[in-house]
């Protein structure tokens, strides 16, 4: 897989048979919003939507990240739990 197509890895993801962990998801979440959008700069969830929040600190963790090192950090997870997912 190149390391420039995040695509590709997001295809992967659709392949995969079984599900990653919920801690594996978060952290694809946060990378792949870190490396199409860059720092979260969105208001954080409020009540009791604790999914949203969850989703929202995945994504807070990487800033600071360039869109290139998260893209890459990605597309390197995506390898990984495709070994034991696909």
């Amino acid at each position: 897989m190149s390391t420039e197509n995040l695509e590709q890895a997001i295809a992967l993801t659709k392949k995969f048979t079984s599900k990653p962990s919920n801690e594996n998801l978060l952290k694809l979440y946060g990378l792949y919003k870190q490396a199409t959008i860059g720092d979260n700069e969105e208001e954080r969830p409020g009540g009791f939507d604790f999914k949203a929040a969850a989703k929202y600190n995945s994504w807070l963790s990487f800033k600071g990240k360039s869109k290139e090192e998260a893209k890459q950090e990605y597309i390197e997870l995506v390898e990984l739990l495709s070994k034991s997912h696909l």
